[in-house]
This record gives structure tokens, C-alpha cells and sequence, in this order.
């Protein structure tokens, strides 16, 4: 355990070190200028190094196989049909693998870092009409309907292209209407919620998914919950923010 942290911690200074000096490098060479904090600055790198090197073992001891074991568990035969009297093969058999991977998506979302930072930047900058909480709780909704989109896919093993081209031509049709104001926020707070937190565990309840369903390759079927986790949060930050414009106007008429 001990060689495989030490080992963690030199790859993440690997990881690290490249931003570090790009940053060093630009504000002494080319913006020519002291670091200011310089001693913060230092604490605080060495902190993420620390922090990132024990969060990676988390992941790797616990979180990931977690994942794939309730997959696997979630799936088995004896299990479903403890509470399904039908087909292995129907898709109503796993409805509490759907419940799962919504409650898995919507609480790694909520605890996602980089969703945070961006939530309190959009905070910051719209002067507090974008509401921090309430767009932390819109996207991660959005990822919960993902993966329970995702792994009904699996199960019933459609074309993952199909099923991807839609959800983008929903978001292009949504972004011609939507205020566009909105639009790179929805658009980066699809990016941000396939990050540290939540990639690991999606990526271990897809291929837990596709070990355990019938006739389903882990390598083909198993992937792509990534994808649907990144897309269907645009989908619902745009939504959101259409369906306050639609409250306001009905409010409008009213008045």
C-alpha cells in the first residue's frame, strides 16, 4: 500500500509539475513579475499534490470497484428475480439498476470540485442571479436522467450513435431559442461534470452493466455513460433556463 501511494504521489508531481512551470514561466519571463503569495502559492501546490495522490487511491480502492460491484450485484439473476417475475432480457427487469445509476449521478454530480468552481464563478459574475445551489441541483438532475438513459441502453443494446446525435440536435434546438446569455454556461457545465469525481464511478457502472446483461460486450457496450453525462446537462441547464422564461411570460400575461 505504502509503494503504491509512493508511486501515486510521483505521478501526480508528474502531472502537476508541467502546469507549475508553465505558470512560473509566463509570470517571471513573460509578464515579468514576482509571484505574489509566493509562500501560499507553494503550500497550496504542495496541498494539491497531496490531496490529488490520496483522492486517485481513493478512487482506485474503493470508489471504482464499488461501482462496478453494485452493477454487478444490482444485475444478477438471483437478485432480479426476487422482485421480477419476467425475462432476464426485458428492460423492466433492472429498474433498480435505473435507480441506482440516478442516485449515483445526482450525488457524484453535487460533489463534483470543478462543478463547484463553476457554479461559484457564474454566481460571482451574473451578480448573484445565477444561483450557485440551484445550478449545482439542475445539472446534476441532468446527469441522473443521463445514466439512467445510458444503462437503459445497455440493457436494450441500441446504437449508442443514435442515441448521442439526438440529445445534440435537442441542444442545437434549444440553443437557437434559449437566451444566449445562458448557452456557454450550459455548455461548460456539461464539460465540468465528467471530471474527477464522477468519471470513475460511471465508467464502473457501464462496464459492471455490460459484464452482467446478456449478450453484451463490456468493450463495445460498456462505454458511452461518459458521453450521455456530458450532453444531457446542457440539455438541462437550457431547459431550466427556458422554462423560467416561460414562467416570466406567462406571469406577464397575467399581469
Amino acid at each position: 500500500m505504502l509503494q503504491e501511494l509512493w508511486i501515486t504521489f510521483l505521478n501526480t508531481i508528474r502531472d502537476v509539475a508541467p502546469i507549475v512551470v508553465l505558470i512560473a514561466v509566463f509570470q517571471v519571463l513573460i509578464i515579468k513579475k514576482s509571484i505574489p503569495n509566493f509562500r501560499s502559492v507553494a503550500l497550496g501546490v504542495v496541498l494539491v499534490i497531496f490531496g490529488l495522490s490520496f483522492f486517485l487511491i481513493g478512487l482506485d480502492k474503493a470508489l471504482f470497484p464499488l461501482g462496478e460491484l453494485m452493477a454487478k450485484q444490482l444485475s444478477r439473476p438471483q437478485f432480479i428475480f426476487n422482485s421480477y417475475t419476467g425475462s432476464l432480457t426485458d428492460w423492466q427487469a433492472y429498474y433498480w439498476v435505473y435507480i441506482f445509476a440516478a442516485l449515483i449521478g445526482f450525488s457524484t454530480t453535487i460533489a463534483e470540485p470543478a462543478l463547484i468552481a463553476v457554479a461559484v464563478k457564474a454566481n460571482e459574475v451574473s451578480g448573484g442571479t445565477i444561483s450557485t445551489f440551484f445550478l449545482r441541483i439542475v445539472v446534476a438532475i441532468g446527469v441522473a436522467i443521463a445514466l439512467v438513459v445510458g444503462t437503459y441502453r445497455i440493457v436494450v443494446g441500441d446504437s449508442l450513435a443514435t442515441y448521442i446525435m439526438v440529445c445534440y440536435v435537442i441542444v442545437v434546438i434549444q440553443t437557437i431559442f434559449v437566451k444566449k446569455d445562458i448557452v456557454a454556461l450550459a455548455y461548460d457545465s456539461g464539460g465540468v461534470t465528467t471530471s474527477t469525481v464522477t468519471v470513475p464511478i460511471v465508467a464502473a457502472l457501464g462496464l459492471g452493466m455490460a459484464s452482467v446483461v446478456p449478450d453484451r460486450n463490456p468493450a463495445l457496450d460498456g462505454f458511452g455513460l461518459i458521453a450521455f453525462a456530458s450532453v444531457f446537462p446542457v440539455i438541462a441547464v437550457l431547459g431550466y433556463a427556458q422554462l423560467i422564461d416561460l414562467v416570466k411570460y406567462i406571469n406577464n400575461l397575467k399581469k
